[in-house]
């Protein structure tokens, strides 16, 4: 059995899996020059060759336990009829909201819209040389989607949350449409052969205690529940929910496996959730230091996880400063420790 699978179902945890959150991207040379020559990022994620090579090419380079499609969970908003473009040095832009286009979007239109990525999900399905290696698809929570739809940007800068909670009618409306759209969405890539499911909830940390349950706790419950008939396990990344968050997200929502920011205490989450799977944790900027630096806090977490199902990742995203050799050193020390 797949070593990530297996740390997720069954809860074993003899050799610990790894994989990385943006494990391909932009620290990787092949990455970049494929990148030069298609400017239009909404069109590579929807390029079924160029997806299933990204896709590969952090698995050809290193040891690694799972396959992560190359796409965006802003190909949601993409698929309702939404614009969405990348600007550099801004990140994505997105079109004027049109609520009653997406409320009335069928799922046959959705799924014909963005119809390549299931297909280079199964194209990575067939073609993977790698049958000990897990297959992930992933996408975005409703209330981070929801945010950029609405705000129309990144919520980093000039983001004014009160406006968009203070507008119940569309909030309301649009939550429970990317609820369902997020099950549809998710159905297909299992259906092309996702045998793992990431949701991530980038801007969960946004939420005020008082709206975590509506906002994060309740929506991503009913698509944890979908996805768990589907017989494939799910983990989740409400980054930013900080411990209390942390601690009644696990007691609600009930992943299979939940995955920390780098703000989380490893030790204190550990003795929190009952032995749920646990992924990731490590600072990204850690990467960008010395490998003393890096043996040292690969080290940590190793040593407080050991003997506890756990998933070795970053508590976000690899950086695109990231040396590639970082990445093989940690998998290196994680391969020579045994839990």
């Amino acid at each position: 059995m797949r070593r990530l699978n297996k740390c997720l179902e069954k809860k074993k945890y003899t050799n610990i899996p790894i994989w990385f959150m943006r494990q391909a991207g932009r620290y990787l040379k092949e990455f970049r020059n494929i990148r030069k020559r298609n400017p239009n990022f909404i069109n590579l994620c929807l390029n079924q060759k160029l997806v299933k090579e990204i896709s590969l090419q952090p698995i050809k380079k290193f040891d690694l336990d799972a396959v992560i499609l190359f796409s965006d969970i802003l190909i949601i908003p993409y698929g309702l009829g939404q614009k969405v473009k990348f600007k550099k040095n801004t990140g994505p832009i997105l079109g004027d909201i049109n609520l009653d286009l997406i409320l009335n979007i069928k799922k046959d239109d959705f799924i014909n819209r963005i119809n390549p990525v299931y297909k280079s999900l199964n194209l990575l399905k067939n073609n993977m040389d790698y049958n000990n290696k897990s297959l992930i698809g992933f996408a975005g929570a409703p209330w981070t989607l929801l945010l950029y739809m609405i705000h129309k940007r990144s919520p980093k800068k000039n983001f004014n949350k009160n406006k968009i909670l203070n507008d119940k009618n569309l909030l309301n409306k649009l939550i429970l449409k990317l609820e369902n759209i997020i099950c549809l969405h998710v159905d297909k890539q299992i259906e092309a052969g996702a045998n793992v499911i990431q949701l991530f909830d980038s801007w969960a940390g946004l939420l005020s205690r008082d709206d975590l349950y509506k906002y994060c706790y309740s929506p991503t419950l009913k698509i944890v529940n979908y996805i768990k008939k589907r017989g494939v396990p799910i983990i989740c990344f409400p980054r930013g929910i900080k411990k209390e968050g942390y601690k009644e997200f696990c007691s609600i929502v009930r992943p299979n496996a939940i995955s920390i920011d780098y703000e989380i205490d490893p030790e204190w989450i550990k003795n929190k959730v009952n032995n749920l799977p646990i992924q990731g944790g490590l600072n990204p900027k850690i990467l960008l230091t010395n490998k003393k630096n890096i043996k040292k806090s690969v080290d940590h977490y190793l040593n407080v996880f050991s003997g506890y199902p756990y998933i070795f990742n970053l508590g976000h995203g690899v950086l695109p400063e990231t040396d590639p050799n970082m990445i093989k050193y940690i998998i290196d020390i994680i391969r020579e420790k045994k839990a």
